[in-house]
């Protein structure tokens, strides 16, 4: 088949969280599968400066018409691997900036411009090109007007740009929304402007505009594209998901399997498997001397790598504080975020120094410390699409304390409700659900020998791409 995947953001290239190593890991297993894979991204100045962009090459020249403007343009490309090439959409008024969408304190006040720019530009970009696409993989709210661009062109030039699109909403809470008065630069007519088209409360929605014009939709795991339907999870779009369920699925994310592995990993002290866990101590080890905290070999060490924002539970896991500051354990926080969160947890440091560390950064290396080094991981989202940390703790044999949502219901098995089958456990999103899972990891760490089988099970699971490839694969294929 030949696939287009259309971006924002692509592991390794740039990345401000799990859409880029979504999309980066299933671009490149299909390729592996011997389809003809493309993916286009906005040609951001973090981009150029990889490595690998040094060896791309100018394939076309733009000129998109904005509203009653033409703004020109690039279109770069390069292949880091058979069957994938990587096409960047380069006008550096728009993506030669220090930030993707934002200056840390707020997003940019064109980013409507921006990415419809970078929409317009991908389906010049397929016409020009001749790609003749099988697939046009859309994902996320900055590509949300792309089916209906698509579609609307093919009708325009009496022509095929692709067979069938896919839309995959990685997180509904991120919308795209924005004032009316800029539908006009979309060059669209009114038949698609109103409440049966992209108008979301008075506003323009892109993601509203691949909910309804895309062929088929997808999100990141079975559980929530259940929640989505609903008014808690569905963030006002839940009856224009509900309008679309027969062309939904939820399908789980996998992880990369050449980055996140402790049999492989550079970046951990120490490497182990399922069958040898040796390492996993002297990571332990490491980690703890490395954040400053008192050594200890028969304490529970807690994780937590994540944004810290109000969606991650930050304050189910500060209304527990008193569990990590009574009880004998050590917590290590790696994240930043809110300050009002990072003026908390420091609260916490300062109150117990030798117990508990926080890292405010973002730091690669430190995150696969925190996997291979802690006993467990503690994840108490109010809302998780489908969430990586969870699958990368089973595999580095650190067992997940994760809430009853999104995909961490898909993806953790709680060990005391399912003796023989537990991986981790789970918990309501609440303050006392998380504090009964507190409670009952402590048990389960007393007891050696069951908390080894729920740590060999965890690791024994197949997360890998390989396997949550399958899945889009049959998708398009039943598209077709």
């Amino acid at each position: 088949m030949k696939i287009v995947h259309v971006a924002s953001e692509l592991f390794p290239y740039v990345k401000t969280g799990g859409l880029a190593d979504a999309v980066g890991s299933l671009a490149t297993t299909l390729a592996g599968r011997g389809h003809e894979v493309a993916v286009f991204l906005p040609g951001y100045r973090a981009v150029l400066e990889h490595p690998e962009a040094t060896k791309a090459e100018r394939r076309l020249r733009l000129r998109i018409e904005m509203g009653d403007r033409y703004f020109t343009g690039e279109v770069w490309a390069f292949s880091p691997r058979k069957n994938l090439t990587i096409y960047l959409i380069c006008r550096d008024e728009l993506f030669d900036r220090r930030g993707l969408y934002g200056n840390g304190e707020r997003d940019y006040e064109d980013n409507f411009h921006r990415f419809l720019y970078f929409q317009k530009g991908v389906i010049e970009a397929l016409r020009l090109l001749g790609l003749n696409a099988d697939v046009v993989h859309c994902h996320d709210w900055q590509t949300g007007l792309l089916p209906l661009l698509l579609r609307y062109t093919e009708r325009r030039q009496g022509m095929t740009l692709a067979v069938t699109t896919v839309f995959t909403i990685h997180n509904i809470a991120f919308q795209g929304l924005f004032p009316m008065r800029s539908y006009h630069r979309t060059n669209l007519p009114d038949e698609f402007k109103g409440i049966e088209g992209v108008e979301f409360y008075g506003q323009l929605s892109m993601m509203k505009g691949g909910l309804i014009y895309a062929d088929r939709i997808t999100t990141v795991s079975p559980h929530y594209a259940q929640e989505i339907q609903t008014p808690l999870f569905g963030c006002g779009l839940e009856g224009v998901v509900a309008s679309r369920a027969e062309d939904l699925s939820g399908l789980i994310n996998g992880i990369d399997t050449d980055v996140w592995n402790p049999a492989k990993d550079r970046l951990i002290p120490a490497r182990y498997s399922v069958t040898d866990l040796s390492g996993k101590a002297k990571c332990r080890a490491e980690l703890l001397s490395v954040m400053k905290l008192a050594a200890t070999d028969d304490t529970p060490i807690y994780g937590m790598v994540c944004r810290l924002a109000e969606q991650k539970g930050i304050d189910l896991l500060l209304a527990n504080q008193d569990f990590f500051l009574r009880e004998n354990v050590r917590l290590l926080v790696l994240g930043s975020g809110e300050k009002r969160y990072e003026n908390a947890l420091q609260s916490l440091v300062t109150a117990a120094p030798d117990k508990i560390a926080l890292a405010t950064r973002l730091d690669e290396k430190m995150s696969h410390w925190i996997e291979a080094g802690s006993d467990f991981f503690v994840m108490p989202s109010l809302f998780e699409p489908c969430g990586l940390n969870q699958m990368y703790s089973q595999a580095y044999g650190t067992v997940p304390l994760t809430s009853r949502v999104g995909g961490l219901s898909d993806t953790v098995i709680d060990a005391d409700q399912a003796p023989a089958a537990g991986t981790g456990l789970t918990y309501p999103a609440t303050a006392a659900g998380l504090r009964d899972a507190l409670q009952r990891s402590q048990k389960l760490f007393a007891d050696r020998a069951r908390y080894a089988e729920v740590q060999r099970r965890g690791m024994e699971r197949d997360f890998s791409w390989a396997t949550a490839a399958q899945g889009y694969q049959r998708l398009y294929e039943g598209s077709l």
